[in-house]
């Protein structure tokens, strides 16, 4: 995967609205867990070349993860008449998640395809690691 990198603090963040709002690290942090995690002082970003993919990793002041996120989407080319083509969304996913001070992970992934992409389904789990 070809990506780029770039750092900022969360403070700083200079990206397109729709980034801020996908990506900011409490966006989909329920409120009743906030109290429970560290927020990142460093936030750093990745974009990839090839792919609608991006990802942000989130560090404490021990330059420790403690939060990350990704969001990609896999298109392909369709056709109804097989002459002029189209892209869908064949799957896409995006994923939110928070290192708690128990040292588990609050995550947050939401699922998108062809078949349900009006109506994305997402749900919390909790997990000993952070999500890769």
């Amino acid at each position: 995967m070809h990506t780029r990198s770039q750092i900022h603090s969360p403070s700083r963040q200079r990206q397109s609205r729709n980034d801020r709002d996908d990506l900011s690290w409490q966006t989909h942090l329920p409120p009743e867990w906030r109290s429970q995690v560290d927020p990142p002082l460093e936030l750093r970003h990745y974009q990839d070349y090839e792919m609608e993919a991006s990802r942000v990793v989130g560090y404490d002041a021990d330059d420790k993860p403690c939060y990350t996120a990704y969001r990609f989407s896999l298109l392909e080319p369709r056709s109804d008449d097989g002459e002029e083509f189209y892209t869908v969304l064949a799957y896409g996913e995006s994923l939110a998640a928070w290192r708690l001070r128990d040292e588990r992970w609050l995550i947050w992934r939401e699922i998108r395809t062809e078949e349900d992409c009006a109506q994305a389904r997402s749900f919390y789990s909790l997990a000993q690691e952070m999500p890769r």
